[in-house]
């Protein structure tokens, strides 16, 4: 595993320790072979088994400036291509490459005197990163953070919180658990009330989430109700951030295959289609996963589905069924040619 052998992942890592966070999240510290420049809240694709077609997208739940190792927290996924090999197959001493970090949702570059910092499930990864970087960066901006759980055993960073808090009073932490609330908790989903009740001058803030897509738009919905602007509502857009740990499982639609070889099988609602058909070793190639490079073009012939961007589709492209694969999200059955 020493050589690199994908083109966008050329930062080696060494994977230092891995430590498990809950039943199925771990996080993995990792020292970067060189300087290794990033911001808080960024992500990086990771090489997975250092292969040159398949990466995945993880958010870098680790601070500049502050963690003594880069880190990575990964929740393992039935089936996961990546986050099986993260979890359970890379050891202490093995290699892995990262490309260089992207993403713009950052609290270095979205500036406010009030963040109200939402996090849902293991949406906590860039949130964390950015709670770190604002305490100790901006000891006099007001920081409160709101991590919403299914039930209180699947907080993760359970012990670097608590931390915090003694560290950093400023800090307003408010958790809530959907089930099995015990002290510290507030019991139920989010909901408006809620958030009345808990932040009363909520329209000052700047919101910044991650979580599942359905979190984050009820959130924008409560939100904008209760006087924050569209300009002040910032989310985490990429959602292979945990590889769909996002998704609902107990949803599934069939995405099927004409060509080369006919075939079905059953994703989750949301899925990307992408995601979908690496998932089942289908032939894909994907570089940027951001909807700007093309190279995952795929035809659609028919189908339940919505697109985020077109990138450098053409008119006639898009007419013709074409879609980025990486921007494309299963609604309904749907089915594809690979090769057109």
């Amino acid at each position: 595993m020493s050589n690199n052998q994908n083109p966008l992942c050329y930062n080696e890592m060494q994977v230092h320790a891995i430590h498990q966070e809950t039943d199925d999240v771990f996080t993995i510290e990792l020292i970067a072979q060189d300087f290794y420049p990033y911001e808080s809240g960024q992500y990086a694709l990771v090489s997975i088994r250092n292969t040159p077609n398949i990466v995945r997208a993880y958010t870098l739940s680790s601070t500049p400036g502050m963690s003594r190792f880069i880190t990575l927290t990964v929740r393992r996924i039935k089936n996961g291509v990546g986050s099986n090999w993260i979890t359970s197959e890379i050891k202490e001493g093995d290699q892995i490459w990262f490309s260089d970090p992207m993403g713009k949702f950052t609290c270095t570059r979205i500036i406010s005197d009030h963040y109200l910092l939402v996090a849902g499930g293991c949406g906590v990864t860039p949130i964390m990163s950015m709670t770190r970087w604002l305490l100790k960066n901006k000891p006099n901006v007001d920081v409160v953070v709101l991590y919403s759980v299914h039930s209180p055993k699947d907080v993760i960073f359970k012990r670097e919180w608590h931390l915090l808090k003694e560290q950093f009073p400023q800090l307003k932490l408010l958790m809530n658990a959907s089930v099995d609330a015990e002290e510290g908790f507030i019991s139920g989903r989010l909901n408006r009330q809620m958030l009345t009740d808990l932040i009363p001058n909520i329209a000052d803030y700047t919101v910044l989430t991650c979580g599942p897509e359905s979190y984050m738009n009820d959130l924008r919905t409560m939100t904008e109700s209760l006087g924050i602007p569209a300009e002040r509502f910032f989310l985490e857009q990429f959602h292979s951030s945990a590889e769909n740990c996002m998704l609902d499982n107990s949803k599934q639609v069939t995405l099927s295959i004409t060509n080369p070889v006919p075939q079905t099988f059953s994703v989750p609602v949301g899925m990307t289609l992408l995601a979908a058909l690496e998932e089942h070793k289908a032939p894909i190639i994907a570089a940027c996963r951001e909807g700007i490079c093309g190279s995952c073009k795929t035809l659609v012939l028919n189908g339940d589905y919505e697109v985020e961007t077109n990138g450098p589709l053409t008119e006639a492209e898009i007419a013709q069924g074409y879609v980025l694969a990486c921007s494309c999200k299963l609604k309904g059955n749907v089915s594809v040619d690979l090769m057109p």
